[in-house]
């Protein structure tokens, strides 16, 4: 009975329940999707990500700006054929307290630290779902730590985007002397430097992690950082309850915007309801993450259907009103996607890449294919899940009015997930996020030599040009040109129209008036290093 009760005591503190704790600052947020592992060598999905972010440093990190900054590398070094890289590291780095160490003290990091923790990423033993991040290093001793505070990593090839993917969750630091301790454990065991460590996790239940009082980082008046005592996560999976408990003052900040509350909080032109601006406020910015359908290409896959001629795949992109759908879909909130694959807010979005709403152009492009009131393209299958059957159903409709039938098929989550990168759907609603921030990771969903399901190829796209121009974009290290690059490639791919993009997303986060500090950041990352509680609210 007594470990019930304690187990309850855990919840409590963890909870934050601030009118008995006016001292603590306790942010406390809900993950819906939950949290499959706390090894960032899993952070594949944000969830995972966003709790990583919290107990995890790497050798660099990337800003608000998208820009690569120092973290456990105070600096670094290219060489010339830009395939060696020297990074040296902080002298004040320290992993948490764990019973893993030594009288339970958490040693110095050290660049051996970083060589094992690339090495073990990289093990296809683990198949950790980033690997991939290290696929441009060097066959022969890639990681090498050349001093405890110099650390040498060299690629096969210059490949200018490698910096900005070691700031990925995946390239974290940990210590063997975890993995020695909890094995296959280490995902609900972590032990990391960041700016808070871990306390427990009961699985579906809570996650509690309490501030990191030895973090090395300071603000920029020499303030140690973090100023939040603990965060608290809960999981309920119902977002409509989960919104209701942040009405309530249960949680701090509620991200996304859902069907089940997007009309009672937001407006039609996509502002936050006035009767709310006294509990919360919004912050909305450009998301680097694209929605769109996809069409299976392939002949192999596909042999005779006329979905593989690209002019009635452009008939769609043409066909739907990208505006309409996102003014009465999404409250206005999101950006139509006239352009192409690479979202606005990246220096190769090319807003002249895609398709506007053109019924003309539709009915001229079914009548040069001999299709009519009489003779209608074959019925395709849209794949999607609950969450986007309005998107689905509003094209399905878009459609109808010039005579091309659609069925919408909904599919649990993972279904829909293994048979996109199965290649088994022939017409399927995806999204992609920026996994760093760099246009060749929006690109690479074209490259043929990353076809499904060895890759992200999921329409299995193939032209020996676009080919020719990603592998010359890859190797340049003049930015602006790799921009331009993108952007050829990007209009390039869109002239076939392998997919219909429909919108370019937004960071949507309802924020309680009594917390301070969040910041904004394309990638939707959530750092919580200078986040204050200022208990001014009714909670």
């Amino acid at each position: 009975m007594w470990r019930i009760l304690f187990l309850f005591f855990l919840i409590f503190v963890a909870c934050g329940v601030k009118q008995g704790h006016p001292d603590k600052m306790v942010f406390r947020y809900n993950e819906s999707a939950g949290i499959s592992s706390l090894d960032p060598a899993f952070s594949r999905n944000l969830e995972n990500l966003w709790a990583c972010n919290l107990l995890y440093n790497g050798l660099v990190e990337i800003d608000d700006e998208l820009q690569v900054q120092p973290a456990i590398a105070h600096s670094w070094e290219i060489d010339s054929s830009g395939t060696v890289y020297r990074f040296y590291l902080r002298n004040d780095v320290f992993f948490h307290e764990s019973e893993a160490f030594e009288n339970g003290i958490g040693r110095k990091v050290v660049a051996n630290d970083f060589v094992y923790s690339f090495e073990r990423v990289m093990d296809v033993k683990k198949t950790t779902p980033g690997a991939w991040v290290f696929g441009s290093v060097a066959p022969d001793i890639p990681f090498q730590a050349l001093n405890d505070s110099t650390l040498e990593i060299r690629l096969k090839n210059s490949f200018p985007p490698f910096l900005g993917l070691l700031g990925m969750k995946y390239c974290s630091v940990i210590p063997k002397e975890a993995i020695d301790k909890y094995g296959d454990d280490f995902r609900s065991n972590p032990v990391g430097t960041g700016p808070f460590k871990f306390h427990f996790w009961i699985e579906n239940s809570r996650l509690a992690l309490h501030r990191n009082v030895n973090y090395w980082e300071k603000d920029e008046s020499g303030n140690q950082l973090p100023y939040l005592d603990a965060v608290s996560v809960s999981f309920i999976p119902d977002k409509s309850a989960a919104y209701l408990d942040f009405l309530k003052g249960n949680f701090d900040f509620m991200s996304g915007l859902h069907a089940s509350y997007k009309d009672e909080l937001m407006t039609s032109n996509g502002e936050l309801k006035p009767i709310y601006e006294n509990k919360m406020y919004l912050q909305k910015h450009p998301f680097l993450k694209t929605d769109y359908l996809g069409f299976q290409v392939s002949n192999a896959l596909n042999e005779g259907s006329v979905w593989l001629n690209s002019e009635l795949r452009r008939a769609v992109n043409y066909a739907i009103d990208r505006d309409a759908m996102v003014r009465f879909l999404r409250n206005n909130v999101y950006t139509p996607a006239h352009g192409g694959f690479i979202p606005k807010g990246m220096a190769g979005y090319n807003p002249n890449a895609g398709y506007n709403y053109n019924p003309d152009s539709v009915r001229a492009i079914l009548d040069r294919l001999g299709y009519s009131s009489e003779v209608r393209p074959p019925e395709i299958t849209l794949s999607t899940t609950t969450d986007y059957v309005d998107l689905c159903e509003y094209v399905q409709h878009q459609l109808s009015e010039f005579g091309v039938s659609i069925k919408v098929d909904v599919l649990p989550a993972s279904v829909h997930r293994e048979n996109t990168a199965k290649g088994n759907l022939p017409f399927f609603r995806k999204s992609w996020l920026a996994d760093y921030p760099d246009e060749e990771n929006f690109m690479a969903l074209f490259y043929s030599k990353n076809h499904s399901p060895k890759g992200p190829n999921y329409t299995h796209y193939q032209s020996d040009y676009f080919d020719q121009l990603y592998e010359k974009a890859i190797t340049e290290v003049n930015p602006e040109v790799r921009a331009d690059l993108y952007a050829e490639m990007d209009s390039l791919m869109m002239a076939t129209a392998p997919i219909v993009p429909l919108y370019y997303d937004m960071v949507m986060r309802f924020v309680s008036k009594d917390v301070s500090g969040m910041d904004q950041n394309p990638m939707n990352v959530l750092d919580l290093r200078r986040v204050k509680i200022n208990f001014i609210g009714s909670k």
